[in-house]
């Protein structure tokens, strides 16, 4: 019989990097411009479109230089569109880079472009962050769950934070059904290694693969 021990290895050794890893993000500095880009990624893959291009584009955005807000608030419409065009974001490039800049302004406006200062904002109450969040355009709960599976590693009161995407596939893999099961399967740190993981295994369907694997 395969343990969840097994089944947890299995799963973060074939798919446990998380998208802030894979986009050379240092989430873990918690900084201003890591949060931003974070928050941005966070936008673009909780779209209607495949992940392997949400994150192609959201690389594209930080190789273009728009780091921050201010930055990228700078760069005209036209140019975001450009760059998400190029990098395959072609069916909401419009859209997005309206949202994208409707956000910055209101992230300047409201919080000085640093979500530091959102967080202090609500109290560190993870209701009111999630409002605050969905207060930018572009970004819904989908947007704010994708946005929380890697802040918990900098944001203390969001840990353990999994969802519903990761917690279905935790159940399939006969792993804990709650954020707080999953999170004593493994360390603190390494716990946004594995909702990673089990969301990244959701969306390709390649549960047969970790069983064997374990």
């Amino acid at each position: 019989m395969v343990t969840r021990q097994a089944m947890v290895a299995a799963l973060l050794e074939q798919r446990g990097r998380t998208f802030c890893a894979e986009l050379a993000i240092p989430i873990g500095c918690g900084t201003p411009s890591p949060l931003f880009r974070w928050l941005c990624a966070s936008l673009l893959m909780s779209a209607r479109i495949s992940t392997d291009i949400a994150v192609k584009a959201a690389r594209a955005l930080a190789e273009a230089g728009w780091t921050t807000p201010r930055k990228m608030a700078a760069a005209s419409w036209e140019e975001r569109v450009k760059v998400l065009n190029r990098a395959g974001y072609a069916r909401y490039d419009e859209s997005t880079s309206r949202m994208l800049g409707e956000t910055c302004d209101l992230l300047i406006e409201r919080y000085r472009g640093d979500l530091r200062k959102l967080r202090a904002a609500a109290g560190r109450d993870t209701d009111t962050e999630r409002a605050h969040l969905k207060a930018f355009k572009g970004i819904g709960d989908v947007g704010v769950d994708i946005f929380f599976r890697e802040a918990q590693l900098v944001w203390d009161e969001l840990y353990p934070f999994a969802d519903k995407r990761a917690l279905e596939a935790g159940g399939r893999l006969g792993l804990p059904a709650d954020a707080a099961g999953l999170a004593r399967q493994v360390s603190r740190e390494d716990f946004p290694r594995l909702v990673a993981g089990l969301a990244r295994l959701k969306r390709a369907d390649e549960f047969e693969q970790i069983r064997q694997a374990a």
